[in-house]
């Protein structure tokens, strides 16, 4: 019975040799120069699956070679055009990782800031993505302060601190609705203390004053905008709020009219 076992060792042993020996031939024969060149032309012409077959064919038989980490990038662009982009991100950073002086850093760092951009959605959802996208941009900017994609950066990142800004003003504005105002309070401090550049941080000023004065705290609906006076002013709300304090209670423009 030992001899048996032993025999059988030995021939699983063998195959697996005779395997791994054809495995290297056949990888010793193809020509990844040319599989390359093939995924390239696949890209361009929008067949992105094919493209992947033949990057991934580079990646995994040219692994840690210069045309390796080429076809990692142009694997990570075959995904970003396929429009899924998590794949992509996950490409991008593989090839940040290995090989961070490839020429294509810089494009796959931007890239993956666009990958989160395009994941991030509407304000009143769950906005991970966006934070995400937010973080990414920020450190793209700092370590490429010279780039030709900066203005846009800059610019998509007030898009997303907007939007930021809008979900958390929202949430106060519902709390409110819910008679939470105490919870209210916090959402639109949540605005003034990060979103402070943004569209709604003179809103958030008014919203603040609304909900002391419906929590029948007077003096410090008047202290509060005593102190802030000019956010009020900036939207031309403050003969509004005049006339909140002489009755004493919120009520909408429309009844000041």
């Amino acid at each position: 019975m030992t001899f048996i076992l032993k025999n059988k060792h030995i021939i699983f042993l063998f195959a697996v040799m005779l395997y791994s020996c054809s495995s290297n031939t056949s990888r010793r024969d193809i020509d990844y120069n040319e599989e390359f060149e093939k995924g390239k032309a696949a890209l361009s012409k929008k067949k992105y699956i094919k493209a992947q077959d033949h990057f991934n064919t580079v990646v995994i038989g040219a692994s840690h070679t210069e045309l390796g980490d080429d076809a990692l990038f142009y694997l990570g662009e075959s995904f970003f055009l396929e429009k899924n982009h998590l794949l992509a991100i996950s490409e991008y950073d593989r090839l940040i990782r290995r090989m961070p002086f490839s020429p294509f850093i810089e494009k796959a760092r931007y890239r993956i800031c666009e990958a989160y951009l395009l994941l991030s959605p509407k304000y009143f959802n769950d906005q991970t993505y966006s934070e995400k996208a937010l973080e990414k941009l920020q450190e793209f900017i700092d370590d490429y302060p010279d780039s030709n994609e900066r203005t846009k950066a800059e610019n998509d990142i007030k898009d997303l601190r907007n939007k930021l800004s809008e979900k958390a003003y929202q949430s106060g504005i519902l709390y409110m609705k819910m008679e939470e105002f105490k919870a209210a309070l916090l959402a639109f401090q949540q605005v003034k203390d990060l979103y402070y550049d943004t569209d709604f941080i003179e809103m958030a000023h008014l919203k603040t004053i609304a909900c002391y004065i419906e929590r029948n705290e007077l003096n410090e609906a008047k202290i509060y905008y005593s102190n802030n006076r000019s956010f009020i002013e900036k939207i031309q709300m403050d003969d509004l709020v005049d006339a909140w304090f002489v009755q004493n209670r919120v009520f909408d423009r429309i009844e000041l009219e």
